[in-house]
């Protein structure tokens, strides 16, 4: 019995191991399974170098086809689980056909890598980038090893940051007008706007401020719109009067927001939006939403 357990141990041990990993910055990153683990954290353009090293099980040899390494840009639809659309696929040959009796440490490295998406993981998608190492062993079947990492993409400040400015009414019993500082947001930024009350006939109960994300996925016919509500905040509690308004200072740097994404490869979006809710005291409810981008912004050395 213990030889037939034997029979399915790997052959090897295979490490991959980035070329400045002590020094760069890690992010967490969640398995399938719902466990978190630590990546090395990139950006588009960087260099991604490193060694790996394949170590056979002790008093084994392992004839092969070639070993290969491979950067991979992935995007997976959940409701196509396991199939994976490579939108960058860069390869390095790491070794020729051989066998290997000891452990082996190959050196790789792929320069200025174009990696113009985010990596995400959605409701319904996730994008993210891999180093894959293969040992073809033809019939015997290929060993292969994964190690994710993440990427982030900076911008700048937009140079037009237009405000917002809305307005909710119900013909003779409901004027207001609400306003924003901007349209556009950075992940770490404060939403600062105010709420006028210009005609108010029928008794608003409670008013909330919400974010929801939208995150749309496929195309035409197979299109799939999943909402989350990622913040509620609250602005009134009670009756207003004509006249008054209310001020808004939302910080959006406690939840877990991501920069806009639109149409990342034909394959997914997701959008930002502030929603007023209002609601009378028969629970009716009012609402207007507008989209805000958010994005980003460049990092300085200190953060």
């Amino acid at each position: 019995m213990n030889y037939l357990l034997g029979a399915f141990k790997p052959a090897c041990h295979i490490s991959i191991v980035f070329a400045d990993e002590k020094n760069r910055k890690k992010v967490p990153i969640k398995k399938e399974n719902g466990q978190t683990f630590m990546v090395p954290l990139f950006q588009s353009q960087e260099n991604i170098a490193g060694k790996i090293s394949v170590e056979p099980v002790q008093g084994k040899k392992i004839e092969h086809n070639g070993i290969k390494v491979e950067l991979l840009g992935q995007i997976e639809m959940y409701f196509d689980r396991g199939n994976f659309y490579d939108f960058t696929s860069l390869v390095r040959e790491l070794d020729v056909p051989g066998e290997l009796y000891e452990t082996k440490t190959y050196p790789f490295e792929f320069s200025t890598v174009e990696m113009p998406y985010e990596t995400y993981n959605g409701v319904n998608v996730r994008l993210r980038y891999v180093l894959r190492v293969t040992i073809n062993r033809g019939y015997a079947g290929s060993i292969v090893e994964y190690q994710d990492f993440m990427v982030h993409n900076y911008s700048p400040p937009p140079s037009i940051n237009n405000s917002i400015k809305m307005e909710v009414g119900i013909e003779d019993c409901l004027h207001i007008e609400f306003e924003y500082n901007k349209s556009k947001y950075h992940l770490k930024d404060v939403i600062i706007g105010k709420i006028y009350f210009l005609l108010v006939r029928i008794k608003i109960k409670n008013m909330d401020l919400e974010i929801r994300r939208r995150e749309s996925t496929g195309s035409g016919a197979n299109t799939h719109v999943e909402t989350e509500t990622l913040a509620k905040f609250e602005l009134m509690d009670g009756a207003p009067v004509r006249g008054e308004s209310i001020p808004i200072r939302l910080f959006l740097s406690p939840y877990e927001l991501t920069p806009t994404h639109r149409n990342i490869n034909n394959k997914f979006s997701v959008k930002y939006y502030l929603n007023l809710v209002l609601v009378d005291e028969e629970d009716r409810r009012y609402f207007k939403q507008h989209e805000i981008t958010i994005y980003r912004l460049t990092e300085s050395p200190s953060e």
